[in-house]
């Protein structure tokens, strides 16, 4: 079981200096560069996003109430537990009309990647599975995570911290149970045209 302990994660600053961000994960490309990257960024300032040609993104605010993005000319409100999808390569400004926001970044090279973000309320009863191809990050509130399987009874559930990171795996798939808010990243592989 793979746990990615947010306060171990290093702050690299934007280039634009309008934030820093912490990569949670990533795959890197065959050819350089990445596939795709789960990172969480702080914005403190108005200004433009970096662009990612070829790459599709999905944004949720997960700390503060409001992101004001445009998306090559289009305004687009982005509220707090409300995952949007867009072109990485767009010419993307946002503005904090509320204040200072945190938000989780799912990118995925559009040829090869799907990803995905749900939120999901966690139960103090029923254990939610993460598996393979899975990240579950921990946004709010308490919980514990125990390694699923068979064997399940030897491992000691370990407790996450607010945006601790769990990857998943199918063989034995980690619960995760507690009280709070959940945020699951599946990145999925595109199937070739044929």
């Amino acid at each position: 079981m793979q746990i990615i302990r947010f306060a171990e994660l290093k702050a690299e600053p934007w280039r634009n200096g309008g934030g820093v961000t912490r990569e949670i994960a990533r795959q890197d490309a065959a050819g350089g560069g990445w596939d795709w990257r789960v990172s969480i960024a702080d914005v403190t300032k108005a200004g433009d996003f970096s662009e990612f040609p070829g790459m599709e993104r999905v944004l949720t605010v997960i700390d503060g109430e409001l992101l004001l993005l445009t998306v090559d000319g289009a305004e687009q409100p982005v509220e707090k537990y409300r995952p949007f999808r867009f072109d990485g390569g767009a010419a993307t400004t946002g503005s904090l009309p509320t204040g200072d926001i945190r938000d989780l970044n799912v990118i995925t090279r559009a040829a090869a990647y799907k990803g995905y973000t749900s939120i999901l309320e966690l139960s103090k009863k029923r254990a939610h599975p993460v598996f393979e191809g899975q990240l579950a990050v921990l946004l709010q509130g308490q919980a514990m995570v125990s390694e699923g399987g068979s064997d399940q009874a030897d491992s000691e559930p370990l407790e996450l911290g607010r945006y601790d990171a769990v990857a998943g795996s199918d063989a034995n798939s980690p619960g995760i149970l507690g009280r709070g808010f959940l945020a699951v990243v599946s990145i999925n592989p595109v199937e070739p045209a044929t």
